[in-house]
């Protein structure tokens, strides 16, 4: 049996001992919930508990908080001081799969609390953040051409994770076009136009400090990575800034634009739980997911899509209607489990994780649906979402279109 290592930093020992912090002391909060709700059985037509006991009870509670914040507190200290007193260790893929999963479940509780579990936005290549400057460029890409393409991955994934089975869209552009490619790094937790907002100056700089003078430019995003590049589109054409203008085509993989079920599915868990007295604190364990997931419900691209409303209650699409950006030729490519157009599987499960509508920007509300040219789309059979990386009948569709 072969033994993955991981190349553990000790910024990594920090990060994980402030989750278990945290995790602790949530979940003294959930079992002192639901003992306040044992306890005082909540009469008809009074308010349910606070969550919280009194009495000696209650100060139990309290301790089992504060010792751990205590200790907490004292372990990221010394941690801290063993960060400083060794050099950090090499990463490997796998460390970045799991430190990219992580961001995606609790990428904006990450964020919040300044862990250094946190993935910070950045360009790169080859698994290393490039750095924006023409000369440092030229030197880190010194076959960088005419054409660039930007490729965004999507929840729970990072930059590396393009490479499939063998296989990487950015890579094989290259060597069959001639593209070079540069690859999105970022904290798939934090709401989609939060990193949007952040991606919008950093494609302004790499395309003013690109060693070459552009002829194409050209956005692929895989999954949320697509919401991503529609959000940062808007946040930059708001901004006034130049690149939008620039942008030749932008692709779709699977690409959820009207959202996903599953995360819907979450959403249900949320109601169900906290409808019943004695399982409600347990509705907070659904809360554990982060605001990147949850803007996966309906496909959330604006701040105003989620500001100001309590993003785990359950309620109807209310995004404002965006369309595929002017001037920009569009493709969508979606994936099927189905071996047949319109069987069960083609309608209810598309690729497993997106719905074929969805992925192709279909809506049952005509202002919403999304206005992709039929020979601007693209389905491919039995295959699923990951699958959208790998398989050669899709790089051959995208292929055709950027030649």
């Amino acid at each position: 049996m072969r033994v993955t290592r991981l190349a553990i930093h000790p910024a990594d020992l920090r990060g994980v001992a402030r989750l278990a912090t945290d995790a602790t002391a949530g979940l003294t909060d959930l079992v002192e919930a639901m003992h306040a709700r044992i306890a005082r059985v909540p009469l008809v037509g009074r308010a349910a508990p606070d969550g919280r006991t009194g009495g000696i009870t209650g100060l139990v509670y309290g301790s089992v908080r504060g010792v751990t914040r205590l200790v907490g507190g004292g372990v990221d200290a010394l941690l801290g001081l063993v960060a400083q007193a060794l050099p950090a260790s090499g990463t490997t893929p796998e460390r970045e799969a799991v430190v990219a999963a992580l961001n995606g479940v609790l990428g904006d509780h990450l964020e919040a609390s300044g862990n250094p579990l946190a993935i910070a936005m950045s360009l790169r290549h080859g698994g290393r953040t490039l750095p924006l400057e023409r000369d440092a460029l030229a030197e880190r890409l010194p076959d960088a051409g005419p054409r660039l393409v930007v490729l965004l991955h999507g929840l729970c994934m990072n930059d590396l994770q393009w490479t499939r089975a063998g296989h990487d869209h950015g890579a094989a552009l290259q060597r069959d076009l001639g593209y070079t490619p540069v690859y999105l790094h970022y904290n798939s937790g934090r709401h989609i136009s939060s990193n949007g907002r952040a991606l919008a100056p950093l494609i302004e700089r790499l395309v003013d400090q690109w060693p070459q003078p552009l002829q194409r430019l050209v956005l692929v995003g895989h999954s949320m990575g697509g919401l991503v590049a529609r959000s940062a589109l808007h946040a930059a054409r708001d901004a006034g800034l130049r690149w939008p203008a620039r942008v030749d085509d932008l692709v779709f993989l699977g690409t959820p634009h009207h959202g996903a079920p599953l995360e819907r599915a979450g959403n249900w868990v949320d109601v169900l739980l906290g409808a019943a007295p004695y399982a409600a604190p347990l509705a907070r364990l659904g809360k554990v997911r982060s605001a990147g997931i949850t803007d996966l419900r309906h496909g959330n691209l604006l701040d105003e899509d989620w500001d100001g409303h309590d993003r785990f209650v359950r309620r109807g699409d209310r995004r404002r209607p965006l369309p595929l950006p002017a001037g920009v030729r569009c493709f969508a490519l979606a994936a099927t489990t189905g071996t047949r157009p319109g069987d069960v599987k083609d309608r209810l499960l598309g690729d497993g994780l997106v719905p074929l509508a969805s992925a192709l920007g279909r809506h049952a509300q005509p202002g919403r649906t999304l206005a992709f040219a039929p020979d601007r789309q693209w389905v491919g059979q039995g295959m699923n979402h990951l699958d959208l990386l790998s398989r050669p009948e899709v790089y051959a569709q995208l292929r055709r279109w950027l030649a």
